[in-house]
């Protein structure tokens, strides 16, 4: 074979279609005569064009890749790297070397599908916990009662554009080096949509769609939380023309809670006793959301220790079960005592050798959650 094409256009011999097709529309970009008229550079231009006569057709590869000159068979006609059916003349090829590919063309629909909505919603802590039932306004765009989406007033209706004639689109041919182009824009008379609407609807404006202010229910799950966005599909914004609406999201916020914290499905208070309560033990009551109970306090709790009620925490958002409610225990000591309180602490730190503590001292500060981490860490 007197010419490698594979070696022309720069791609392997196993190369695919589409390889071989990009490789040619680089090269294409860069040689053509009326980019780069230099004598050589147009000779180049010739080769890549044979090149790609050649393995661009699946019957001319065949011949070449068993030996045979594809071109000698074929008159020559497509060698000599005119405008034939099968090289660069091919018009489709030279635009999408140039321009890409088209982009679909023809007049577009005023029926298009509405945006998404988005409101806030504010819940209590129980609310949360347990899932409840409420009920919301919106406002929210709402077919036109009045033309049902159409646009048009009644008596009316749209009518077929006379500038593109319902094409959507006008063309204009203009010069480049090339030759003739054909461009194609959007009709200005019609906007593209190929038809007109010469009396649009008094009440949404030719728009197809009004704002209402509507009520809706929404069931809140057990177990949400801030952030927690809930969908109710086609409750969102119609779209012009009428189109399908599209959707319409609840965002919950919860409000926060006089006793309780929430961290995650747990939550968490602070119980504050005083000294002799916490060295003789007690019973403290508190109202959860499931109702009024006691806390144990058990003799000798120390300032920072934890009582855990399992499962009166959130209800998981997925799976069964609910957290559980921690209540942190801070021991008060008191700041003023009368003669006689005095004195009896002093026979009750006599009675203990405690008239001179030593004290235990420990690296850091040891606050309220350094102590949890140390519980949990076993030191």
């Amino acid at each position: 074979m007197a010419t490698d094409y594979y070696a022309v256009l720069g791609v392997r011999r196993d190369a695919s279609q589409d390889e071989i097709k990009k490789a040619f529309r680089r090269l294409a970009r860069e040689l053509h005569p009326d980019v780069n008229p230099d004598p050589k550079t147009q000779e180049r231009f010739k080769e890549i064009n044979a090149a790609y006569e050649v393995l661009s057709d699946p019957q001319k590869k065949q011949v070449y890749d068993l030996g045979g000159d594809p071109l000698s068979q074929a008159g020559g006609g497509g060698g000599a790297g005119g405008f034939g059916a099968g090289g660069f003349g091919n018009f489709s090829d030279i635009m999408d070397a140039f321009f890409g590919t088209a982009s679909q063309r023809g007049p577009r629909s005023r029926t298009r599908r509405g945006q998404d909505a988005m409101i806030r919603l504010e819940i209590d802590l129980d609310e949360a916990a347990f899932g409840t039932t409420k009920d919301i306004q919106v406002d929210t765009a709402v077919v036109c009662t009045t033309c049902s989406g159409e646009g048009a007033a009644p008596g009316t209706s749209a009518q077929t554009c006379d500038m593109c004639r319902g094409r959507g689109e006008v063309s204009q041919v203009t010069r480049s080096f090339l030759g003739q182009v054909m461009t194609s824009r959007p009709c200005p008379q019609c906007q593209g949509f190929g038809t007109v609407v010469p009396t649009p609807c008094p009440e949404c404006a030719g728009d197809g769609r009004i704002r209402s202010r509507r009520t809706l229910t929404v069931k809140i799950p057990a177990g949400v939380d801030n952030g927690t966005r809930i969908q109710l599909a086609g409750e969102g914004e119609v779209g012009p023309g009428g189109g399908p609406a599209g959707d319409l999201y609840v965002e919950i916020h919860e409000l926060p809670h006089a006793v309780f914290q929430r961290r995650g499905d747990d939550l968490h208070c602070t119980v504050t006793i005083p000294m002799t309560a916490a060295a003789l033990g007690t019973k403290v009551p508190l109202e959860t959301l499931d109702g009024l109970e006691e806390i144990d306090i058990r003799p000798g709790t120390q300032s920072g220790q934890s009582v855990p009620l399992h499962g009166r925490g959130i209800t998981h958002l997925r799976g069964g079960g609910r957290g559980d409610l921690i209540v942190h225990v801070e021991v008060l000591t008191p700041t003023k005592l009368d003669p006689e309180q005095e004195r009896l602490l002093r026979e009750l730190a006599k009675a203990r050798g405690e008239e001179r503590p030593t004290g235990q001292f420990q690296p850091g500060q040891q606050g309220l959650f350094s102590r949890l981490k140390d519980a949990f860490n076993g030191r």
